[in-house]
């Protein structure tokens, strides 16, 4: 196996907290009179009963791993588990308090929109200085250069300073720098968060080639687990600054999910937040699995759920549609009843039944939402809940194959092939 381009062997960071030094000699008098006199501190912080006085904070804590020339991990986590942080120790932003790092290449980093940029200077001039921060000669910048604008699609916007740039400007104009640089490692911080889903994709692309075809190594840290499992062959999980899982993408994106997933048979509706079009004549007050001790379903199950739901006022033509959301967002199915006229002041119970027999094993919500068909024919959202209730489909192992299906012995791909598998027929005929 080849040499591990980036090494990290026992990692810790640690940061102080509160304001290090600052205060004068007027300021420690003053505390110090108010304590003589059994005073309040007049220099304290508000909320704060007691001076700041060496507290810590360990944001990495034995962090270890390897990554070897041309892999594409992907660094995820909760906010606050460490990712950043790493990141920075990785591009020389600060330094470990202890443990090593080994980088045996080139870096390309971008830790935020921008970085590097100065407001005042056109994009072209931070082009120069952006590619210069990161490494690049003056003369590799020159031969890069139309490519750079081009990718970035910024020709127009080229000589006007970049104070005047939008988000997704800067981070097409950042991104497209980084890229190009001739590096051997590339370090990504939720670099995608603000550009557009075009400029997503062929940024993707772009880091997708960069890792396969010419074999550069890339840590890409996000929260979007739609990019996460197209990009990257490995994931590292973090939490409160340890590695807690390094393996493969599906298995890492699924023990990121559970860490977060509180599996609840019983919702309040009422009180949760709608989006602002939400008109509320009819709204949504309660959600429960039916016949279940667990949110643990099968394929081939028949899911029952309850919902309960109020008119403020009258409404005609209500239909109540049922989202089944894979846990990276990405909905799979919809389910339509029709729920008919409703005077003002009544409450329901709505039961459904949902058939999960095409739907493949992995982490997936339900949402709802309740809309009315105006005299125009138009449906008029009512109420709609995105993450509603959340279940855990498993496989069958009573469920077999047809003889000759051998499809199930690839593991199926829920980030490439969906979350649905469609019953199918086939009629083969050989022609020559």
């Amino acid at each position: 196996m080849s040499v591990p381009i980036i090494e990290i062997d026992n990692v810790t960071k640690e940061y102080r907290l509160g304001a290090i030094g600052g205060r004068t000699l007027r300021e420690d008098l003053q505390s110090r009179f108010a304590r003589m006199r059994g005073q309040e501190d007049p220099n304290l912080r508000i909320g704060s009963p007691t001076p700041t006085k060496n507290e810590r904070f360990l944001a990495l804590s034995g962090v270890s791993f390897s990554v070897h020339p041309g892999e594409a991990v992907g660094l995820i986590g909760h906010n606050g588990a460490g990712k950043s942080t790493l990141l920075k120790l990785l591009s020389r932003v600060t330094a470990p308090t202890s443990g090593q790092i080994t980088l045996r290449g080139r870096v390309a980093s971008m830790l935020e929109v921008g970085t590097g940029f100065h407001p005042e200077l056109t994009g072209r001039e931070n082009v120069y200085l952006n590619g210069a921060i990161l490494g690049m000669t003056k003369s590799e910048i020159d031969a890069k250069f139309d490519e750079i604008v081009e990718f970035a699609e910024m020709a127009p916007f080229i000589d006007t300073p970049v104070k005047r740039y939008s988000s997704g400007m800067y981070v097409k104009l950042a991104f497209s720098v980084a890229a190009h640089l001739d590096s051997e490692i590339m370090l990504m911080d939720e670099v995608l968060a603000v550009g557009d889903v075009a400029f997503q994709n062929k940024c993707l692309a772009k880091m997708s080639d960069a890792s396969t075809a010419d074999g550069r190594t890339i840590l890409y840290v996000s929260h979007n687990m739609n990019t996460i499992q197209r990009l990257c062959g490995r994931v590292v999980v973090l939490e409160h600054g340890k590695v807690v899982y390094d393996g493969d993408t599906a298995g890492g994106v699924a023990h990121y999910l559970s860490m977060s997933r509180e599996p609840q048979l019983k919702t309040d509706l009422a009180s949760l937040e709608r989006p602002r079009k939400c008109r509320l004549s009819a709204r949504m007050t309660e959600a429960e699995l039916l016949g279940r001790e667990d949110n643990l379903c099968q394929q081939g199950d028949k899911l029952r759920l309850r919902l309960r739901w109020k008119t403020e006022q009258a409404v005609s033509g209500l239909t109540l549609r049922l989202y089944v959301c894979h846990a990276t967002s990405v909905p799979v199915a919809f389910s339509s009843v029709p729920l008919g006229d409703c005077a003002a002041g009544e409450t329901h119970d709505s039961e459904v039944t949902l058939d999960l027999s095409g739907i493949i094993p992995g982490a997936y919500y339900i949402g709802c939402d309740l809309h009315e068909i105006d005299t125009f024919g138009r449906a008029v959202r009512q109420d709609f809940l995105q993450n509603v209730l959340s279940i855990e489909v498993t496989p069958d192992p009573s469920m077999t194959l047809a003889a000759g299906d051998n499809t199930d012995k690839v593991r199926w791909n829920t980030g490439a092939w969906g979350g649905v598998r469609l019953p199918s027929e086939v009629s083969d005929h050989r022609v020559d």
